[in-house]
């Protein structure tokens, strides 16, 4: 095999990664992988040394290189580095990054698949990198890596020879996923959905849809564009995806024009059950991933997989194979003093729409023999201005739903309680610390649990307590 791709267990050779960085190294080393922690990196990787705020990663060349690092990128006059042939040195690391990822890309024929939304992007890249694998071999986003560092390092990743690409793109602040697109260059780029999340960042949800539809910018001449046809900023970003090229703009959602049309769906303890029109292809199919969110997303992971080739019968039946992610929807059995019930994690993160989705699900879910459905809400953050609004019109949608008992801590999401009927007023609390027993103490056999924040809420802290990892259960 040539020198350019390095040999059959290689992901970077010293002379390719010399020749996409412009760098200089001594040795002649190979390495199988891409990493910025130490703490994740494994024997045989390249270890980039980013140098952020509050931390140097250049302190901590000498342990990566003892943990089996292959080599090392480092800035070119970095003090107290080792003397080693294993050290490639550039005129700065985080543009080094950007640099292997280009090359990455350029080497490869993969196609690539780019996915945003103000919800469901960790999801969607998970079901289009399972439809995608039915056919090939694919490289992803490792969990939500979607910033301005996990972007490059996921493509950097990507060996010459993958099939396809599939890469998640994140923000809150414009201007961020314009250069995130360019580095990826997609072949089909996908909108889940636009929704009032980072708001706090932005004037209106207007900004919101013109920073996503940024993934459009890096769109190759002729690609797909992917986006929900139910949402109000439709035209907008099928607008911006023509302008930036698009070859066609794949709608999906309940409207009779889409091309990926939801007929049915059906949510049951085994998942969801879907019947769907794709492109005038009728698929019955089912998916782990519970809610009618995920079935609405799935339309999108099969455009798209149609798009890039794959058949789509086989696509369909590939997305059951994948498992919700911890802190997204996931089912956990517990034991209580008097048998036991479920809870449904959804604590990674929390938004307005997400959480009525959250809400939607448990109140479509039955929960065991003589169980309730409970809802533990915390906070929603980065909503500025409109926090005390956003939290209040979630009582409605709790009392529409039929929820039996709500268990709330936060300053906005307390403020609730008083909107709902007495015998739903289960507790709160002004932290999840705090709540995380009184909720544990009410738990008892055959009820349904959801619980849903913020990251910033630590939620997490009352899956604990209920699972028996930090408290009774």
């Amino acid at each position: 095999m040539s020198d350019r791709t390095g040999t059959a267990n290689s992901l970077w050779t010293a002379a390719d990664a010399v020749r996409a960085t412009n760098g200089v190294t001594a040795g002649a080393w190979q390495a199988s992988g891409v990493s910025i922690d130490t703490r994740s990196l494994a024997p045989g990787d390249l270890f980039v040394a980013l140098a952020g705020p509050n931390h140097d990663a250049h302190d901590y060349v000498p342990s990566a290189l003892n943990a089996g690092a292959a080599a090392a990128m480092v800035r070119a006059g970095a003090r107290n580095l080792p003397e080693t042939s294993k050290l490639l040195k550039v005129l700065d690391t985080e543009e080094g990054l950007r640099s292997l990822a280009r090359f990455a890309r350029s080497r490869s024929n993969a196609r690539i698949c780019a996915v945003t939304g103000s919800v469901g992007k960790t999801g969607t890249k998970e079901l289009l990198a399972a439809a995608l694998g039915s056919a090939g071999s694919v490289t992803a986003t490792a969990g939500n890596l979607n910033n301005h560092f996990g972007l490059p390092l996921s493509l950097a990743r990507m060996p010459a020879n993958a099939d396809f690409g599939v890469f998640e793109m994140g923000m809150n602040h414009a201007n961020e996923i314009t250069p995130l697109s360019e580095i990826a260059r997609p072949h089909v780029a996908i909108i889940t959905s636009i929704a009032p999340v980072h708001i706090e960042f932005f004037d209106s949800i207007d900004g919101i849809a013109a920073a996503k539809a940024e993934i459009f910018d890096g769109l190759v001449e002729g690609g797909d564009a992917v986006i929900n046809a139910d949402q109000d900023h439709f035209e907008f970003l099928a607008a911006r995806a023509r302008a930036r090229g698009a070859g066609r703009v794949l709608s999906f959602g309940e409207s009779e024009a889409a091309y990926g049309k939801l007929l049915s769906c059906r949510i049951d303890a085994d998942g969801t059950h879907v019947e769907a029109d794709i492109l005038g292809n009728r698929l019955s199919y089912k998916l782990q991933l519970r809610g009618r969110h995920w079935a609405m997303n799935s339309l999108a992971v099969l455009l798209a997989a149609d798009a890039c080739g794959v058949d789509l019968p086989q696509a369909a039946e590939s997305l059951n194979a994948v498992e919700p992610p911890k802190g997204r929807g996931r089912a956990l059995k517990i034991s209580t003093g008097s048998g036991p019930a479920t809870v449904i994690d959804e604590t990674y993160n929390a938004s307005p729409v997400a959480v009525r989705a959250a809400i939607d699900l448990l109140a479509q879910t039955a929960p065991g023999d003589g169980g309730r459905r409970i809802a533990v809400l915390g906070d929603m953050l980065e909503l500025g201005g409109r926090s005390a609004e956003e939290h209040a019109g979630l009582a409605p949608a709790l009392i529409n739903a039929g929820i039996d008992q709500v268990f709330v801590c936060g300053q906005y999401m307390s403020d609730i309680m008083n909107a709902l009927p007495g015998e739903m007023r289960g507790g709160s609390a002004c932290s999840s610390a705090k709540l995380a027993p009184m909720v544990a103490e009410a738990v008892h056999a055959g009820d349904l649990v959801m619980i849903k924040g913020s990251a910033g809420a630590r939620m997490g802290a009352v899956v604990d307590a209920l699972s028996g990892n930090g408290g009774r259960a």
